[in-house]
């Protein structure tokens, strides 16, 4: 579709999702400005004393969700960042100054490879090699036969781009211990890792020290403005500072992203179980009812799900599903499904959609779910 055409259709998903009385998930995108600035007013003084000075270059506000952060990771320090594509930059180039390797061993559908343009290797001078091309984390065997040197391995928890896939805890375990044998260290893309702790049975504590540094998001699962924190040893933090600031990253005030983020911590982060917990009631519904449907086939992945987001294929064309997506959002008020893409790893005519479960999709029964399913295909033409 044309520019506007996709402007459009945007404009027309944000108003059905608006007005849907029945969702899955709601996001921080999905609200007026208005709507924005009245949750955060609402929110601030339930988790920070809105009496104090506004913060300046990082004091204040900003210097609370960094201590929080790193009391709920069990690091010794974190420092705030605008963008996570920042904070990881920033990590992976001073673990390479310090073990004298610039080679990053990765997923090829992890974040720095498929959403940030080349940033590692054009900004950052890293090099990016791959343990496996399998949509999955490595396994220990890879980590250690791979042919090449180098001086980081990046993980992605959950590799979101695979379907928010996550290995078994000892799975993880022996993956870190291959990469301490080869005197390589550990960073976790941890964008999503304040959910991953029901599949693990561990602690953020637990399974952050498994690493030598950690990014994490305020935005992808707890509802944030925007704004990431990179947490680890002090010494590696305080290093961090000073390239986020030849970065562009030392800004004047953040404190409304700030604010946000507290609120996510307080408030949002305590559901995330049950968000997990829902989701695999959600997912084993979706089967159930395009099992007993006319769609061809479909797919799931992981299934179930190993956090409250995973994957829904169909053998349609991304235009066909978003259209009936919206038409249903319109027409009944419900929202089940959100975007859908043709993804590069996929064939012509078969798209995929990320399914999320957060608050309103607490209140869905796996029979809402069916009958949802039910009124979706009856839309697909």
């Amino acid at each position: 579709m044309a520019a506007t055409d996709e402007q459009k259709m945007r404009e027309r998903r944000l108003t059905a999702w608006k007005a849907s009385h029945r969702i899955l998930a709601r996001t921080s995108s999905d609200g007026t400005l208005g709507d924005r600035l009245a949750a955060l007013a609402a929110g601030a003084g339930s988790v920070y004393d809105t009496d104090e000075p506004a913060d300046i270059y990082g004091d204040g506000v900003v210097a609370e969700v960094e201590k929080r952060v790193a009391g709920l990771l069990g690091m010794e320090a974190a420092a705030f960042f605008p963008t996570g594509t920042m904070a990881q930059q920033v990590a992976l180039r001073c673990w390479a100054a310090r073990t004298g390797d610039a080679t990053v061993a990765l997923h090829p559908l992890a974040h720095p490879e498929v959403h940030e343009r080349g940033a590692l290797g054009a900004v950052s001078g890293l090099r990016t090699v791959y343990p496996t091309t399998a949509p999955r984390l490595p396994t220990a065997e890879e980590v250690a036969d791979f042919a090449e040197p180098f001086g980081t391995l990046m993980l992605e928890l959950p590799l979101r781009d695979a379907g928010f896939v996550l290995p078994a805890w000892e799975e993880l375990t022996e993956v870190v211990a291959a990469a301490r044998e080869r005197d390589a260290v550990v960073h976790l893309d941890g964008a999503r890792l304040w959910e991953c702790t029901e599949h693990f049975g561990r602690g953020l504590p637990e399974i952050a020290g498994l690493a030598d540094s950690v990014y994490v998001s305020f935005y992808k699962s707890l509802g944030g403005m925007s704004g990431a924190a990179l947490a680890g040893p002090r010494t590696l933090v305080e290093e961090a500072r000073t390239w986020r600031h030849r970065y562009g990253g030392q800004l004047f005030q953040q404190y409304p992203a700030a604010l946000a983020a507290l609120i996510g911590l307080e408030h949002e982060l305590p559901r995330l179980p049950a968000y997990v917990a829902h989701a695999k009631v959600v997912a084993a519904a979706l089967a159930e009812a395009f099992e007993e449907s006319a769609v061809p086939w479909f797919r799931l992945r992981p299934e179930p799900p190993h956090t409250h987001q995973f994957h829904l294929w169909l053998p349609y064309s991304a235009e066909v599903l978003d259209e009936a997506s919206v038409r249903q959002a319109e027409e009944t008020g419900t929202t089940l499904f959100r975007r859908w893409s043709a993804g590069s790893q996929l064939p012509p005519g078969v798209a995929y959609t990320e399914v999320t479960v957060n608050a309103p999709g607490l209140e869905w029964t796996a029979e809402d779910v069916r009958d949802a399913v039910r009124a979706f295909v009856t839309r697909l033409g």
